[in-house]
Order: structure tokens, then C-alpha cells, then sequence
């Protein structure tokens, strides 16, 4: 009996061991092809997509296009024999050990050894990409790719395996599977159906209760004529045919459809439908279409209304996180990197996908050479620079930047060569100086605000370039940087004014004060602290400085007053600010909201009645607000290997959330009596005010003066403090 049970763990322990190996022999094949190449691609098809009532609206700026012949290189030790599963995307060679291999098998056997294995493939009308799978070989990140291979051929016929190009890391995304082809990629679907159906004129109105997108259904379809849908982000729109900014016109012949999808997704709450007697219908419903990604941020408070204004900028942002970070969902559905750059930061703080900000980063970039600023506009080139580092710095993604570095570097000498005589960055022909939309706000000759972008491009250029192992480039970037911020001050800095001016025309400097720069200088950490009180009060608490109507810059504005301490004042702006949109019934973000407006005008921008987005990405800029300076926590070092929590309650009586990291998250709660964290990677710091001695469960607390005190907070613990707040 005794023998037969050792039996038994004996051929249970062969079998564990052998599902072991097999994992081993298994390991994780996916599609590769040329770095940013399909970001490209899938961005052009994408932004193809924008219509103005049924007419074709492509960008304004430059398309690139993917490489149509690019070549994968592998060198690799197979402990025993492999046979490898080919799989392309357009034709393919194939050279074993310098040999070509003849035929156009996907099945080819590698014998134990040392081996070397190149593929060319060709394809004009997608990305040229490869899958390989063995029992130990298989594509992955780890192989390499050049679209220039200068290799030659000897007088044996043995090609020289040396192209003099360089080589550079594959790119990847999640297509793990010979069937799960990169250019089929699709948004997830799910049905959804209508809220409220309501008659109007020969047809319906139907109300799916909130903004959404997707693409209408018709069920039950059946008849010979014409079906109108005019699509409306407020019911305005949808019932104006004339003047709606999307619709659709179909035709049918007869024939009875089950159900009928229309092809083309689109942004709306409300749908009007339109139909000649001879067409009928069941009824009308949605496929839903958006991006799996996974809310890992949360937030809760005593406050109900912030708590409904962070789901709903939740929501605003999953609308807008697509294949790439959209500006708004209706109109534009292009990617613009001004609102892409406040789209990563949000995400930080919500999905920590990092995927989408790298596919982003790289549609932005395009390809060599370059030819104008990014989506044309001065100003989106120097965010594209600083939410590289930022990607750095929550990621702690090294392989990223030294990849793409090459491209940081041909476009800084870009910018960098459109500086004027006195080394400033002013608008050429061509160039747009976006900065905000702002009634009368003027952008000539040098203006105070893009110089400081630009001084905090060369700070991100410099530490990329170290990254990346340019010693000399992270040298000249950083003089330049100093000499930047020098001249930034030595220019616009006004003793009298205690601000930085607006702008430098003809030599001279005008008397006109904004909040741009202003409000930048202070969490870039540019000003002295004398200089940011100063700001604090001459600039962002003065009235008579023009106001900002976006949330674009209000964003801005307000992290400027939580990195001065003014978390409760700012709070009262987002519940007015952002509340007052929920009191016009709005169920995601807008582009811009004026309090003073009234009426339709809240729908109107841009001459036209409905132009403005009702779900605009940057809408959403209280997940980060919340996040970062009230439950106050940001890293300190790449990746969060180590980080900061500094809760301010600014109010609130009570407040708790999550707030992600690459490995895991860090939660916290805060009241006025306790403080509870933990992290589940890195090594902390917890800072808080307490007008009594605090006591904690765990570690030591050190007293800093002036009711100051910090606690180290290490993985895997959750620490409690006892302490009384600091109002």
C-alpha cells in the first residue's frame, strides 16, 4: 500500500514536471514588424475616419506612411531540434544561417545549435509583420528589424548577413496568435439599447440616456426606400437635420434584414431617424464600441458631488481612450498632442495603460523627415518632448527612449533650427501658436509662454539623451535648457508686474500679463518661492488677469494653485466649474464650458451651432487633480520604485482611493483624525501636517518642524496613523 502511494507522487511529480518543461518548450509567440510603423498605419486609418455630414474630413497635417519591405533578424541557441510555424503579413524570404531558404513553406526545421535567422517582408497596402512560433523559437521583443538591409552576396552565393544599417528593437503590441492578424484589429463591441424612444415627425427620437459611441442597429428591417439617421450629443442637434454635425443616409432595395448595422461608428446620445413610408422597423439599438482597458484608479470622498464629477471624467476619458488618445469622440476624432499629453497624465491615474501612450507618442511622431511642428502647432511639438520623460518617470520604460531616441533628437533639431536671431522660438509660415482658446489672447512675435515649453523639452532631451548613453547630448541639452530659462526670466521676468509678461514683438516687451506661463513656471518649478507667492496672488487669484474658459487650461490653472496649497479653493472651482456642467445635464466632459452662457450657445464653437465637443478627453483632468494632490501621490523615481503620498484633505472630511503603479497600487485614506496606506511595490514616503504628536502602527514617524512629519512606507504593509489635521 505504502509503495503504491509513492507510486502515485512519483508519476504525479513526472507529470508536474513535464507540464513544466512543455511551459518551458511554449514560450510566448506574438506579431513584430518596424517600431511605430503600425501605430502609423492604424492612426491614418483611424483619423481617416472624421466626417462633417457625410463629407470626408481628413487632418491638416502631414500623413507618413509604413515601410513596405523591412527585414527581422534573430540570432539564437536551440537546445534541440525546432520546427517553426511561419505566419506573415505579405510575401516573405527567408535565410537560415545565411542560406536562402527555397520555397514558401510555412513550416521549416532548425537542427540543435547556433543559429542566425533572417525575414524579409514585403507588403504596400499594410504592415509588414511576422509571427513565429517553435517549441523554442518564437517572434517576440527581444528580436531585431531594419528597413534598410545593405546586405550583399558573395562569389559562393552566401549572402553577407551585414547590412551596415542599423538595427532597432521590434515593435509589439498584444496580437499573440497566427490568426490574430495586426491588421484586423477591432474595438470591442457590446449591445446596448435605447433609454426613451419619443415620436417625431415621420420617425422616432431614441435617447440612449448618455453619451456613448458606437455604431446604430435597425432590427426587423425591412422595405424598399430611405432611412435618415442624424446623430446629436444633446437633443438640439439630433432633432436640427440641417445643421447636426453627423448623420447618415442609407437606401435599401427591398430585402429584410434580421438586423442591419450601419458600417461607420459615431459619438452620440441622441439619434433621430427618419424613414420613407415604404421602409419599416422594429426597433433601433447600439453596438457599443470601445478599448478593454481596466479602471485600476479610484476615488471616494464625503463629498457626492466630487465623487460624480470624478465617474463622470472616468467616463469622459474611456470615451476618448481608443485606438490611440482621441481629443473629443464627435468631431474631430484625430490625435492632437496637446490633449494627448494631459490624456497620459490622466491615465496615469486611472488605467496606467502604457501601451496607449506609447502607440500615441508614436503616431504623433511619424517618420523622418521632419517637415512641420506636430499636428503644425508649435506648442503640441514641446508636449510631445515632455510626455516622453513623463512616460519615463510613471513607467520607468528605459527600452522606450532608447529606442526612440534618434527621433527625440530630428525633432528637437527641428524646433531647434526655427529659433529666431535671438535664439527664441516665434511663429514662421506654417507654424500654429495654438497656447488656448482665448477671446483676443494674441500670439505674435515671441511669446513667454512657448520659450518655457521649450526650456522643459531640453530638460526631457537631456534626460533621454543620458538614458540613451549620449553623454554629449545630455551636455549640449542641458546648457541649452539653462541658457533657455536664463533668457526666459532676463526677458519676461516684471519686477513690477511680479509676473512673467505675455510676450516680446519687435524687440519689445508688452505690457499684458496672462496666466500661461505663469501658472507653468510654478509646478515646472522655475520660480523661487518668494517669486510663486507673488504669482500666486498678482497672477491666478487676480480677476482682472484674463480667465480661461477650457478645461484644457484650467487643468494647468489648477494644478498651479494644489502645488501652492490652495487644495480647497480648487475644489470649490472643480464644483463649480465641472458641476456646473452636470447641472446642464451633461453625462461626460466638454470641450470648453463658459458659466456665462446660456442656452444653445453652451452647443455652439467655432461658428457653427453644435461644434463644440460634449466629450472632450481633456474634460476629465479632475482624475489626475484627484489623484496627485489630494490623495498625493506621485513618483519620485522612474517607475515608482520610489514615490511620495501626501493626502490633502482640502475640506473634505474624509477621502480614499487607489491610485496605480507598474507593479500594483498604492491605497490610501485619509480623515482628519487617521491616515491608512499601503503600495505594493517601491519604498514610500508618507507626509502629512498634524497639530498633535501622530502615532502609527507601524515604522517611525519623524518630525520635521512646523507640524510637519514623514513616515517611510515599505511594500507590502498597510500602515495606520493616528494624528489630528492641519486645516
Amino acid at each position: 500500500m505504502e509503495t503504491r502511494k509513492y507510486t502515485i507522487l512519483l508519476l504525479l511529480f513526472v507529470m508536474c514536471f513535464a507540464t513544466v518543461k512543455a511551459q518551458e518548450k511554449a514560450p510566448q509567440a506574438t506579431w513584430i514588424w518596424y517600431p511605430g510603423d503600425y501605430e502609423i498605419w492604424l492612426s491614418n486609418k483611424m483619423q481617416a475616419r472624421r466626417t462633417e455630414r457625410g463629407a470626408f474630413l481628413p487632418p491638416l497635417w502631414r500623413y507618413y506612411s509604413p515601410y513596405a519591405l523591412v527585414t527581422f533578424r534573430k540570432e539564437f541557441t536551440l537546445p534541440a531540434e525546432d520546427e517553426i510555424s511561419i505566419f506573415t503579413e505579405g510575401q516573405f524570404k527567408l535565410q537560415i544561417d545565411g542560406k536562402q531558404q527555397h520555397g514558401s513553406s510555412q513550416k521549416v526545421t532548425i537542427p540543435a545549435g547556433k543559429h542566425s535567422i533572417v525575414i524579409k517582408v514585403y507588403n504596400q497596402e499594410r504592415v509588414p509583420a511576422v509571427f513565429i512560433q517553435g517549441d523554442h523559437l518564437v517572434t517576440d521583443e527581444s528580436w531585431k528589424v531594419t528597413f534598410e538591409d545593405k546586405e550583399w552576396i558573395d562569389e559562393t552565393g552566401k549572402a553577407s548577413d551585414q547590412s551596415g544599417t542599423n538595427w532597432e528593437a521590434v515593435g509589439t503590441w498584444n496580437f499573440n496568435t497566427p490568426d490574430d492578424l495586426p491588421s484586423a484589429f477591432r474595438l470591442a463591441t457590446t449591445p446596448q439599447y435605447a433609454k426613451e424612444v419619443t415620436p417625431v415627425g415621420e420617425g422616432e427620437l431614441v435617447d440612449f440616456g448618455k453619451e456613448t459611441f458606437g455604431y446604430i442597429r435597425f432590427h426587423g428591417l425591412k422595405g424598399e426606400g430611405n432611412v435618415n439617421v442624424y446623430y446629436g450629443e444633446s437633443e438640439e442637434e439630433a432633432l436640427d437635420s440641417a445643421f447636426c454635425e453627423t448623420l447618415d443616409y442609407l437606401s435599401f432595395d427591398g430585402r429584410q434584414e434580421t438586423e442591419y448595422t450601419i458600417e461607420n461608428s459615431k459619438a452620440f446620445r441622441y439619434v433621430q431617424v427618419q424613414h420613407d413610408p415604404g421602409v419599416s422597423y422594429d426597433s433601433v439599438s447600439m453596438l457599443y464600441e470601445y478599448l478593454p482597458v481596466e479602471y485600476r484608479g479610484e476615488w471616494n470622498s464625503s463629498d457626492e458631488l466630487l465623487n460624480e464629477i470624478w465617474d463622470v471624467s472616468a467616463y469622459t476619458m474611456h470615451l476618448n481612450t481608443r485606438e490611440f488618445f482621441l481629443d473629443g469622440i464627435k468631431r474631430d476624432r484625430w490625435i492632437w498632442s496637446g490633449d494627448a499629453y494631459q490624456s497620459y497624465l490622466m491615465n496615469y491615474y486611472l488605467f496606467f495603460d502604457n501601451a496607449s501612450v506609447r502607440r500615441t507618442l508614436l503616431a504623433l511622431r511619424g517618420k523622418e523627415p521632419v517637415s512641420s511642428h506636430m499636428n503644425t502647432i508649435m506648442d503640441y511639438s514641446f508636449y510631445w518632448f515632455v510626455g516622453i520623460y513623463d512616460y519615463y518617470l510613471y513607467s520607468g520604460d528605459e527600452a522606450f527612449i532608447k529606442n526612440f531616441y534618434p527621433r527625440m533628437v530630428s525633432m528637437m533639431d527641428f524646433c531647434l533650427e526655427r529659433r529666431n536671431e535671438n535664439g527664441m522660438m516665434e511663429g514662421l509660415p506654417g507654424d500654429w501658436i495654438f497656447i488656448d482658446w482665448a477671446d483676443g489672447l494674441s500670439k505674435q512675435g515671441e511669446v513667454s509662454f512657448e520659450q518655457m515649453l521649450l526650456a522643459r523639452s531640453l530638460e526631457a532631451m537631456a534626460v533621454s539623451a543620458e538614458i540613451a548613453g549620449d553623454q554629449e547630448g545630455h551636455e549640449k541639452y542641458q546648457k541649452l535648457a539653462d541658457e533657455m530659462k536664463a533668457k526666459l526670466f532676463e526677458v519676461f521676468w516684471s519686477e513690477d508686474r511680479q509676473a512673467i509678461m505675455h510676450q516680446r514683438v519687435d524687440g519689445k516687451v508688452l505690457d499684458n500679463v496672462t496666466r500661461y506661463a505663469n501658472m507653468f513656471g510654478i509646478f515646472f518649478d522655475y520660480f523661487s518661492n518668494d517669486q510663486k507667492q507673488s504669482v500666486k496672488q498678482s497672477v491666478l487669484l487676480n480677476d482682472n488677469v484674463q480667465k480661461i474658459t477650457t478645461p484644457y487650461m484650467r487643468f494647468y490653472e489648477l494644478e498651479a494653485l494644489c502645488a501652492m496649497g490652495e487644495q480647497e479653493f480648487v475644489l470649490d472651482e472643480i464644483r463649480d466649474y465641472w458641476g456646473g456642467m452636470l447641472d446642464l445635464g451633461a453625462t461626460s466632459f466638454w470641450e470648453k464650458y463658459d458659466p456665462g452662457e446660456s442656452g444653445a450657445e453652451h452647443l455652439a464653437m467655432y461658428g457653427r451651432p453644435y461644434g463644440k465637443s460634449l466629450c472632450h478627453a481633456w474634460g476629465a483632468s479632475p482624475i489626475y487633480l484627484f489623484g496627485k494632490y489630494y490623495l498625493g501621490v506621485k513618483p519620485l523615481s522612474a517607475g515608482y520604485e520610489t514615490y511620495e503620498i501626501s493626502p490633502v484633505l482640502g475640506g473634505l472630511e474624509w477621502m480614499e482611493g487607489k491610485v496605480p503603479t507598474p507593479d500594483g497600487d498604492i491605497s490610501v485614506y485619509c480623515s482628519t483624525k487617521e491616515i491608512k496606506v499601503s503600495a505594493d511595490h517601491g519604498q514610500g514616503i508618507l507626509k502629512f501636517k498634524s497639530k498633535s504628536k501622530p502615532k502609527t502602527d507601524h515604522g517611525q514617524i519623524k518630525a520635521l518642524g512646523n507640524d510637519e512629519y514623514e513616515l517611510v512606507i515599505a511594500a507590502g504593509k498597510e500602515y495606520m496613523v493616528k494624528y489630528k489635521a492641519v486645516k
